[in-house]
C-alpha cells in the first residue's frame, strides 16, 4: 500500500466517524423519520427544523453533512432519503436494520475516555450507565429480526411447536424486547425472563406491561447461574448474551437443566472471526470494533470454537453451530426426548 492509499483509507475512517454522528442525530431527533414520511416530495430544511423543535442553523448544518455522507439527498433546500437507506436505518423488523448499531456506537463511545486507562490496568469498567443499557436495547432489535427472519428458517419444526404453546425462558433478557416479540408471535406460550441489571429489569417490566403482556411474561431479577429450574421449559434462549456472563459453563449447565426432555437450547451470537483473514471483511472490521468495547466492560466476545468449548465445559453436548446470512451464529442443542 502506498502512502497515498494509506492516507485515503485512514481519512475514510475519519469520514465514517462523522457519518456515524450524522446518522445518530438523524435518528435521535427524528429527522430521518420525518424526511422519509415526506416521501418523494421531500421536506424543506426549515420545515424539518420546526417539526423537530431544533435550531434551523443546526439542522441546516446537519443536512449538509448528511448530504455529503449520502445519507440523504439535498435538492436546494429540500431533503429526501432513498428507500434502501431509510430501510436500513429505520426498519427495526428486518435483519438489515443498522439504526441500533449507530445509536449504540455513539452512546458506547461516550465512556471511551476511560478506555486507555482500562487497557493499561487490565481492569474493565465496573458498570456502564443506564444510557448504555438503553442503547443495547435499541441495538438488539436487529438481533430479534435476525431470530425471526433467519434463525427460525433453519429450524422449521420449532414454529409449529411454539404455535401449540409451551414455556420459554430468556436468560439475560435485557429490556425484554425478544420476550414481547415472542409472546405476540406465539400467543399460546408462557414466558420468563431472567435479568440481573436493575435498569434492564425495570425496562423489561415496563415493556411487558406496555404491550399488555404482563400476565404472560414474568421477569425475574437474579443471576443466570442461580435460576435453579429443573426440566421446566421447552425453549431456553440466550440473545447475544453468553459472552456477557462471568461463568459461561455454569450458565449453560443451568440452562440445559431447565430444559424438558425434547426441549431446545438456542444461543444467538455475533462471534469473533476464527482467523485473521476474516477480520479483513466489513463484518470482521465491525465486530472487531465492537469487541474492543465489550472487552472494556469485561465481556470479551468469543469465536464459534470458543463458544462450543463452553458448552463442553458445562458437561453438556456440543451444539450445532448454524451460520446465518447476517453473519450471526445460532447455536442449537436439543435435549434428548428420553433424558
Amino acid at each position: 500500500m502506498s502512502i497515498d492509499d494509506a492516507f485515503d483509507e485512514l481519512a475514510a475512517s475519519l469520514v465514517g466517524f462523522y457519518r456515524t454522528w450524522v446518522v445518530y442525530l438523524g435518528l435521535e431527533l427524528g429527522l430521518l423519520e420525518r424526511i422519509r414520511a415526506a416521501g418523494q416530495a421531500g421536506m424543506e430544511v426549515a420545515s424539518l427544523a420546526e417539526a423537530a423543535g431544533c435550531s434551523l442553523p443546526a439542522v441546516r448544518a446537519w443536512a449538509n453533512a448528511a448530504h455529503a455522507s449520502e445519507v440523504i439527498d439535498l435538492d436546494g433546500s429540500t431533503a429526501r432519503i432513498a428507500d434502501d437507506v431509510a430501510s436500513v436505518l429505520l426498519d427495526e423488523q428486518t435483519p438489515e436494520y443498522l439504526g441500533g448499531q449507530f445509536i449504540y456506537s455513539v452512546i458506547a463511545s461516550m465512556d471511551h475516555a476511560a478506555l486507555a486507562t482500562a487497557m493499561r490496568s487490565g481492569q474493565p469498567m465496573a458498570e456502564r450507565p443506564p444510557r448504555y443499557h438503553r442503547a443495547i436495547e435499541r441495538l438488539t432489535r436487529q438481533d430479534i429480526a435476525v431470530f425471526f427472519e433467519e434463525a427460525l428458517g433453519f429450524l422449521p419444526d420449532v414454529v409449529p411447536d411454539l404455535m401449540r404453546g409451551g414455556d420459554i425462558l430468556d436468560l439475560h433478557c435485557g429490556g425484554g424486547r425478544w420476550l414481547v416479540a415472542m409472546a405476540k408471535r406465539f400467543p399460546a406460550t408462557r414466558l420468563v425472563g431472567v435479568e440481573s441489571e436493575p435498569d434492564s429489569v425495570a425496562r423489561a417490566l415496563r415493556n411487558a406491561d406496555a404491550a399488555g403482556l404482563a400476565d404472560r411474561i414474568r421477569i425475574e431479577a437474579r443471576e443466570v447461574e442461580a435460576i435453579g429450574y429443573d426440566r421446566a421449559f421447552d425453549l431456553v434462549y440466550f440473545q447475544h448474551a453468553l459472552h456477557q456472563l462471568a461463568d459461561r459453563p455454569a450458565a449453560l449447565a443451568a440452562a440445559y437443566r431447565a430444559l424438558r426432555p425434547g426441549g431446545r437450547l438456542l444461543a444467538l451470537s455475533w462471534c469473533l472471526p476464527s482467523d485473521l483473514d476474516a477480520y479483513r471483511t466489513a463484518h470482521g472490521e465491525l465486530i472487531a470494533g465492537i469487541a474492543l468495547d465489550e472487552l472494556f466492560q469485561g465481556s470479551p466476545l468469543q469465536t464459534r470454537e470458543e463458544t462450543v468449548a463452553a458448552f463442553l465445559a458445562a458437561g453438556i453436548p456440543a451444539p450445532e453451530a448454524i451460520e446465518l446470512p447476517s453473519d450471526a451464529t445460532l447455536f442449537h442443542l436439543r435435549r434428548p426426548a428420553a433424558a
